[in-house]
């Protein structure tokens, strides 16, 4: 008689078991399966149930899962990892709760009860196995499918010999806390109005020089939601956290604290340029509203503006057409000087010598093409000011007077130009010291752009340059919660280090730095701060380190230099900070 054929097919496979079960239940075995039964419920049959999963065995404080895709495996593998954190955050270690994961694509044997047999399944049981607790593994076959599809960091763990497996694997272990926030951090509630984030967009042009093209149109499409002042948008540097990635959009909501994800595509070919964007609600993936933008390059603005008017009416149907309006006309009547300026911005978060050399070069160029294009004045005068501040400039008088000259003509052509009048009102704190002014500008700013994590920021940074920390923290708060990714986050918690500073609570600008410096150790302007709050406070060791880093990276570095580098407006607030310099034993 003829056997029934085998069926067989290819599938994901995560196994999943929790770390140290024998030991939980040893110690308290009823509640340890009381939690673990909320903990299925609650979280587990949920996320599996949300990625398409299938549990076809269940093995006690185990289980195996079939899934038709590697990738909707690892993210829920991940998911459920980074939840799992969350909750046992605030446990004792020996409480926890934790599991190990192991996912490996590969041929099974399908079973007529549904359960799966083969190596398969058995290569993902062993590499459960060898996973750290709360960690996964991954076989290679798995890590191909999913490599630059996840937004992870894979570690190489090279050829593993696995118990019954017949021939070495190489196996990688995924950082379950890659492209998400810590898990120390506080899971952000929603605002109290909607909210929203703009990701990357795809370059669809075929032409990696294009890609500052692409960067322009989201930067363009966030500034045109933010003047809407019913709405809560993330800031552009958040956003691009996750440029180059294909991250799930439930936890992109997650991470940024929003309730809906835009993510689009830009193409430019000759004189066309076509734009597309998919609205989704982030905590379901639900989309809501899909529409395509086309037309010549000179139309450009007008594209931008009737992507962000079918955003808003997506988002909130009760708005009439008439209010859908951007506030902001034209930044500049000349595609050249735009393209410039485009080149220019995508050079603004490579905080380097050379790199704001070229930036200032492309403003100038921008602006030799259109003398009132306010933007290009602003950037121009941003970047003058910040070369002399962080002690870049070959002739720091010469760029003064050129930051100064283009902060006062960022004002004058940009009066409703959120971003010329931020950018041109800092350049006038550090170049000029007219605090008044520089405050002015960037208030004048927030109340156009409610949303600019950026002014909010350098609001901040202005007041406690005034001598009024207090004030400067809540700014500062204010730009960390617009943007919780930003890549440039250093700066905003650096303000706050010195806000405390300027209140004379040394202790908390110390730990203030100390968290920087722990992120970016070659944040000069961070080491100077607490240079001189440990010299105030008599840390004798801690100030002579210190100093020795900051004198390492800035060797030309005096008293009289970094007076010179520092805006403070009150003569008081200087003493203070030179004194603690002198007291840490910088030379005079």
């Amino acid at each position: 008689m003829e056997q029934p054929r085998l069926e067989r097919r290819l599938a994901a496979i995560l196994a999943a078991d929790v770390a140290g079960y024998s030991r939980l239940t040893g110690a308290d075995e009823e509640g340890t399966l009381a939690r673990l039964r909320a903990l299925r419920q609650e979280l587990v049959d949920p996320v599996i149930a949300a990625h398409r999963g299938r549990t076809f065995k269940l093995m006690g404080d185990g289980r195996i899962v079939e899934f038709a895709s590697v990738v909707d495996a690892l993210r829920c593998a991940l998911e459920v990892q980074r939840s799992m954190k969350l909750r046992s955050a605030k446990m004792a270690p020996d409480q926890r709760i934790e599991f190990r994961v192991g996912i490996h694509l590969g041929d099974v044997m399908v079973e007529s009860d549904g359960d799966l047999m083969g190596d398969g399944v058995n290569i993902a049981a062993r590499l459960e196995g060898i996973a750290e607790p709360g960690g996964i593994a991954i076989s290679e076959d798995a890590y191909r499918q999913v490599q630059d599809k996840i937004a992870a960091d894979f570690v190489d763990l090279g050829e593993q010999t696995l118990k019954n497996i017949a021939r070495p694997l190489r196996v990688y272990r995924v950082d379950a806390g890659a492209g998400a926030a810590p898990s120390s951090a506080p899971v952000l509630a929603l605002p109290d109005k909607p909210s929203i984030a703009v990701l990357p967009f795809q370059n669809m042009s075929g032409d990696a020089e294009q890609e500052y093209f692409c960067d322009g149109m989201v930067e363009d499409i966030i500034t045109g939601l933010s003047r809407f002042k019913w709405l809560f948008v993330i800031a552009r540097n958040s956003s691009f956290a996750y440029k180059g990635k294909s991250p799930d959009i439930r936890q992109v909501g997650r991470d940024l604290g929003v309730r809906y994800v835009l993510e689009g595509s830009a193409r430019k070919a000759g004189n066309r340029v076509r734009l597309t964007g998919q609205l989704i609600e982030a905590a379901s993936a639900t989309h809501l509203w899909a529409d395509r933008f086309e037309g010549p390059l000179e139309d450009i603005f007008d594209l931008q503006d009737r992507m962000t008017s079918s955003i808003v009416g997506a988002i909130e149907p009760a708005l009439r057409t008439a209010e859908m309006r951007r506030a902001q006309t034209k930044p500049t009547e000349s595609l050249d000087a735009y393209d410039c300026f485009l080149r220019a911005l995508a050079q603004l978060y490579t905080a380097t010598p050379s790199a704001y050399e070229e930036l200032v070069t492309l403003c100038r160029r921008a602006i030799a093409i259109d003398s009132r294009y306010a933007s290009a004045h602003g950037l121009a005068a941003f970047c003058l000011a910040v070369r002399i501040a962080q002690g870049w400039a070959s002739n720091s008088e010469s760029d003064r007077n050129e930051a100064t000259t283009l902060a006062n003509r960022a004002i004058q052509f940009g009066a409703d130009d959120p971003t010329a009048l931020w950018m041109g009102g800092f350049a006038l704190d550090l170049a000029a010291r007219d605090f008044d002014r520089a405050l002015a500008a960037i208030e004048r700013s927030l109340s156009l752009d409610p949303n600019s994590a950026s002014a909010w920021a350098y609001c901040g940074w202005v007041r406690w340059h005034c001598g009024d920390g207090n004030s400067a923290i809540v700014d500062l708060q204010r730009a960390i919660r617009l943007s919780p990714r930003d890549p440039g986050a250093h700066l905003f918690k650096g303000g706050i280090a010195w806000a405390h500073f300027v209140q004379a609570r040394y202790e908390e600008a110390i730990n203030w730095t100390d968290m920087v410096l722990r992120e970016q150790p070659r944040y000069v302007t961070g080491l100077r701060c607490k240079v001189s709050a440990c010299g105030l406070l008599g840390r004798k060791e801690e100030a002579s380190e210190s100093l020795r880093l900051l004198l390492t990276l800035q060797p030309n570095a005096t008293v009289t230099k970094l007076r010179e580098l520092m805006p403070l407006k009150h003569a008081q607030n200087m003493d203070l900070y030179l004194d603690g310099l002198r007291k840490a034993g910088l030379p005079e």
